[in-house]
């Protein structure tokens, strides 16, 4: 009896030692190449570090935040048709905040925790990266910028985002929903368990005839547009309204730019054209999707 009973502890002993997991931390081992460029030889990496250089708008680091990413393919058990994911999908935080992030890959492969569309002249790239190859340890430090946006953190590696390992970041209220966010948004190209291949081809060849249905695009000739009389007065109406707002707006714009190079109010003003850009942009394509998705309301039938 107590032979059994050793020999059973023993295999209990011998497979726990089996499954466990070694992560092997590469904090201690990064070597600093500049600019925030942190590496070792082991497989680890940060890129876009920044611990203390405020961006643009920030005035002070409003909080400090640290959170642990796992990664791994077991985290996407729970999103079928996935093979990766992170355990978290989605994360919210504060303008200006200093955040650090702690990956852990649980994988036998390389994975990473990369975040992108960051201000360019203090990231790299517009990214902040942290890279692992294989079950590993190591964090990264950057500081949020101000402003409301909603930021896309994914693994670079190929096929890892198509296949669930993605999420958003969203920087105070964020600026909407990413796409295909597992768990979070709809996939923009939904998975179909139910149908059968007969009824794939079926669709197939029915869109193929309607596009060959289709009538053909008449081009309309171009109409030739009505030159206006050019305005010769120097001081216009526009001219006396762009005086008086920026009258208005200097006094916020020399407390929003203060202590920032040139360069830096440059790149300020540019990424905030870019995003108003893209909010009009996002506003254009919803207006095109609900007029054609009310098309045969408004139109009579034939």
């Amino acid at each position: 009896m107590v032979k059994f009973l050793s020999v059973g502890v023993l295999i209990a002993l011998f497979s726990a030692s089996v499954m466990a997991v070694d992560y092997e931390e590469h904090d201690g081992m990064l070597m600093d190449h500049g600019d925030g460029h942190l590496m070792d030889m082991a497989g680890g990496m940060v890129m876009g570090q920044n611990t203390s250089t405020l961006p643009g708008g920030c005035d002070r680091i409003s909080e400090t935040k640290e959170i642990t990413v796992h990664a791994g393919h077991k985290y996407a058990e729970k999103f079928p048709g996935r093979m990766f994911a992170f355990d978290t999908q989605e994360f919210n935080f504060k303008p200006c905040t200093k955040l650090t992030v702690h990956f852990v890959n649980e994988d036998n492969i390389r994975h990473q925790w990369m975040m992108h569309g960051l201000p360019k002249y203090l990231y790299p790239k517009g990214m902040f990266h942290i890279e692992a190859s294989g079950p590993s340890k190591i964090s990264g430090t950057l500081i949020l910028p101000p402003g409301d946006k909603t930021y896309l953190v994914h693994c670079d590696i190929a096929q890892h985002m198509e296949k669930g390992m993605k999420a958003q970041l969203k920087v105070g209220k964020g600026d909407g929903d990413l796409p295909s966010i597992p768990g979070v948004t709809a996939f923009v190209v939904a998975d179909d368990y139910k149908a059968t291949l007969p009824e794939l081809e079926a669709k197939a060849e029915k869109a193929e005839a309607a596009a060959l249905k289709a009538p053909p695009v008449v081009a309309t000739p171009a109409v030739k547009p009505t030159v206006q009389a050019k305005d010769e007065s120097l001081v216009s109406g526009v001219t006396v309204i762009g005086l008086a707002l920026g009258l208005l707006v200097a006094p916020f714009l020399a407390r929003k730019f203060k202590g920032m190079s040139p360069s830096e109010v440059v790149a300020y003003v540019l990424d905030n054209i870019r995003a108003l850009i893209e909010w009009l942009v996002n506003q254009v394509s919803r207006l095109v999707k609900l007029v054609g998705s009310n098309k045969d309301k408004v139109l009579p039938e034939k």
